[in-house]
C-alpha cells in the first residue's frame, strides 16, 4: 500500500496498491468531494498505472491542480519510490 499527502486540494491523503502487472487497485482519497473522490477511484481501479497518471496530469480544479492531479502526481510519486529501492 502506497501513501501520498496530497497538496493544494480539499483530500489530505490519497492511499493505493499496485500489483505486479502495474495495475492500480483500492484507491481511496481521505477527504475531498465524495462523488469525485469515489468516482475516480473507481475509474482508475484495475488499469495501468502509467496510463491514469499520464490520462489524469494537469486536470485543473483551485489551486492549479485538482483531486486527479493529485492522484497523478501520487503515481509519479510511487514509481520514484520504486526506483529508488
Amino acid at each position: 500500500m502506497f501513501t501520498y499527502f496530497t497538496s493544494g486540494t480539499c483530500s489530505r491523503q490519497i492511499i493505493f496498491d499496485v500489483d505486479e502487472d502495474n495495475k492500480i487497485h483500492n484507491v481511496k482519497f481521505i477527504g475531498g468531494c465524495g462523488g469525485n473522490t469515489q468516482g475516480v477511484a473507481r475509474l482508475a481501479e484495475g488499469k495501468d498505472i502509467n496510463e491514469v497518471e499520464e490520462l489524469l496530469k494537469g486536470v485543473k480544479c483551485k489551486n492549479n491542480t485538482s483531486c486527479p492531479d493529485q492522484l497523478s502526481r501520487a503515481i509519479t510519486a510511487y514509481k520514484q519510490s520504486i526506483e529508488n529501492k
